[in-house]
């Protein structure tokens, strides 16, 4: 039996109309006879088309307010058959079931309807049903039926339909069979998480529709591929395309920064996920020129990234330097053309764009899921553990290095002094030796570290670092606290004049 079908009948049931017009009139051109419901029957009507309405064939109208229109044998009979099957053909002709070659049928806006902030039982009317059936049907008879799933895919079929004269070929009904299960499996994933927001269900379902692929992986020799929507979260204005290690590092820019929206003007310099500069100043060309300050060696090919508009002061002293990414809510238009003098510079515009409350990440033969870390320390979250209490200023920067700790791969140290970032240990064995690199790496580029601050993303069991910390000038420690042997650290500062705050809130990051 040829694997070429021409189509002479086909189901149209769709919520969404944008572009189906050209479809059914070309439908109509070919002689392929159309069945629809409701809306679409109408839509269709209206284009002067003729229509068999499903009623007809069910002998049933639409009942329960549109719920049930199109569940009837007599429907999935006409899509299920197996045109080569002799018992299948002689049963539609008993029960008078009309062959039905060609579903287009898409499903209501569930996730659309769920983001709009409706209500319960908007929603849960939002949930299709036949829609949803009607996919899966004609997707598993891909012998010998066609599955239009999407609007998205309107165009393709018109120009496969005018080039076959009305034939599919096996090849395309198996390709459009793909994408509706791609579509159906999608909706179904959307529909579980809303009900298990509270995570009730001990099971994991992630799903995304928008994927690329990517020029090669975290090395040359690995295939990469992103899935999201990129264009949502940002515009991109200038450059080559991302890499997978550039949308890694953008990942870790994006949180760091988000710590401190709502602040003065801040600017980041990261590289391989971790910040190398950061500072926190009156202005932002201040801030960048600061933030560079802490490690300029580093920042050669980091990512970059503001809280504010960059101007063309930023501009300037940004374009000489060597970069791969730079990112800001807005630029100026002189500033926006000395960053494009750089052809492969990428700049993005980041857009306002809700995070994903969950982390995913492989691990063994499985993943690991985890709610985000969202808790930011703050002065109020604070418990005095010496006896001498941080100034303003140093709470000040307390807070900054602990916003920086918390984006940092353990083990990590944090030193800091008037909202700039002197340097950091990151990704130790030892929290010790995370302080001797901070320190090495600080006065390598000249700091004085008399009067700075240090940040812990997790406890000292010994007091050996708040020693190490003292003898280097640092003054003010934070801490999650919580070792059994705190008060020796406690005692070393209370001796030597040092102030430790706790924040009660471990940030490992792994």
């Amino acid at each position: 039996m040829s694997t070429t079908k021409k189509a002479s009948s086909a189901l149209i049931s769709v919520f969404h109309k944008d572009g189906l017009e050209p479809l059914v009139k070309k439908f109509n051109e070919l002689e392929i006879t159309i069945y629809s419901t409701g809306g679409t029957e109408t839509f269709i009507k209206d284009l002067g088309i003729d229509v068999v309405p499903v009623e007809d064939v069910t002998s049933y109208p639409s009942i329960l307010g549109g719920r049930v229109k199109t569940l009837h044998p007599k429907v999935f009979g006409g899509i299920l058959n197996r045109q080569d099957n002799k018992s299948d053909q002689e049963q539609l002709k008993e029960f008078e079931i009309p062959q039905l070659d060609i579903v287009i049928v898409d499903l209501y806006p569930f996730e659309k309807t769920v983001a709009s902030g409706a209500s319960e039982q908007d929603i849960i009317e939002k949930i299709d049903i036949g829609g949803i059936s009607l996919i899966r049907a004609a997707a598993k008879n891909y012998k010998d039926t066609l599955c239009v799933s999407t609007m998205n895919d309107y165009d393709e079929v018109l120009e496969m339909i005018t080039k076959g004269n009305g034939s599919t070929t096996l090849e395309d009904r198996r390709r459009f069979a793909t994408k509706s299960f791609n579509v159906s499996s999608h909706y179904d994933s959307a529909i579980f998480n809303y009900f298990n927001k509270n995570h009730e269900e001990a099971a994991f379902k992630l799903s995304e529709t928008n994927g690329q692929v990517l020029r090669y992986g975290e090395n040359p020799h690995q295939k990469g591929f992103f899935f999201g929507d990129f264009e949502a979260m940002f515009n991109k204005l200038h450059g080559k395309e991302l890499s997978y290690n550039n949308l890694l590092d953008v990942d870790a820019a994006v949180n760091l920064i988000q710590e401190f929206k709502n602040d003065a003007p801040t600017f980041a310099i990261l590289k391989h996920n971790n910040a190398c500069g950061l500072a926190t100043r009156p202005t932002i060309h201040q801030a960048y020129v600061d933030a560079l300050a802490g490690d300029p060696v580093s920042a050669f090919g980091g990512i970059l990234i503001s809280n504010v508009e960059i101007d063309k002061p930023t501009a300037e002293e940004i374009h000489n330097l060597f970069c791969e990414v730079v990112i800001a809510p807005s630029y100026t238009p002189v500033a926006l053309d000395i960053l494009k003098g750089k052809k492969n510079r990428i700049i993005l515009v980041q857009n306002e764009v809700d995070l994903p409350k969950m982390t995913v990440r492989t691990c063994l033969n499985g993943v690991l899921v985890q709610e985000k870390d969202e808790k930011t320390d703050k002065i109020a979250d604070l418990t005095n553990a010496t006896n001498k209490k941080p100034t303003d200023r140093e709470l000040e920067d307390l807070i900054f290095a602990s916003k920086l700790c918390k984006h940092t791969k353990s083990n990590t140290i944090v030193l800091a002094k008037n909202k700039q970032l002197c340097a950091s240990g990151t990704g130790q064995t030892s929290r010790v030796d995370a302080l001797n690199q901070a320190i090495h790496k600080a006065q390598s580029f000249n700091f004085d570290l008399n009067g700075a601050v240090l940040a812990s993303d997790a406890f000292f069991p010994f007091p050996d670092c708040v020693e190490i910390a003292h003898k280097s000038g640092v003054t003010s420690v934070i801490q999650p606290g919580g070792s059994i042997k705190d008060q020796l650290s406690i005692d070393y500062c209370n001796e030597n004049g040092i102030a430790m705050v706790m924040t009660g809130t471990r940030h490992f990051k792994h």
